[in-house]
């Protein structure tokens, strides 16, 4: 009654919900899961497309000459990957749908890190998977992040924190995609300012200017 549609469609909604990994089903109702800030990659992968495809096409111009690159688990780095020629290249990722779908390019060195998986990211996490990183010197980091507030960026999880700062510190150039709904959307986990980035991709220009020190800022 409160929300105007059948219970047949409220069921439907949970179900689907639920297959996201947004929600846990219980007798009755529905409950947060315990990794509730983890958002499923498959349902981050339908949200803001168009938004995440030009943040891609944005960056994908000014991305400089590489041979080695590290790509986080991010939907919005997937999207810039895809466009990328990686023909010969060494990618590392710790994402399995990353890496599913980079399978399909030829001539790609494609190196899946591994680690605890969690059921949203679709990620290897933990501290295998970060003693793996510290192995590697990348010349290029691709990445998102949770949110930007003011000029610092943020992640909700703290493995996912974790695993972008042992390959912060592994890597030449530095590249974060985010699209507009990442400014000041919330983060509980400081992961870097954006001054420590190289390149900074988004879709339109920031509400507020940034202080982005030398990092190259397109939109």
């Amino acid at each position: 009654k409160l929300l105007f549609v059948s219970e047949a469609t409220i069921r439907r909604d949970l179900q689907e919900m639920q297959s996201m990994g947004l929600i846990e089903r219980n007798h009755g109702g529905a409950i947060l899961p315990e990794h509730a800030d983890e958002i499923s990659i498959f349902f981050r992968m339908q949200k803001n497309p168009k938004e995440k495809e030009r943040v891609a096409t944005k960056a994908l111009s000014h991305i400089p000459p590489f041979r080695s690159v590290f790509i986080d688990s991010s939907s919005t780095s997937l999207a810039l990957a895809e466009r990328m020629d990686l023909s010969f290249k060494t990618v590392v990722t710790n994402n399995l749908q990353t890496a599913i779908q980079l399978s399909k390019k030829p001539n790609i060195n494609l190196i899946l890190l591994g680690g605890s998986v969690h059921f949203n990211t679709i990620s290897a996490t933990g501290s295998w998977t970060a003693r793996q990183l510290a192995d590697f010197s990348f010349d290029l980091m691709i990445s998102s992040c949770a949110a930007v507030v003011g000029s610092e960026v943020f992640e909700r999880s703290l493995e996912q924190k974790e695993i972008k700062r042992v390959a912060f510190e592994h890597c030449r150039n530095r590249v974060l995609l985010i699209d507009h709904t990442k400014f000041g959307a919330h983060g509980t986990y400081r992961l870097s300012a954006l001054s420590d980035y190289d390149l900074i991709a988004t879709d339109r220009a920031p509400s507020e200017e940034l202080s982005v020190g030398n990092a190259k800022l397109v939109y």
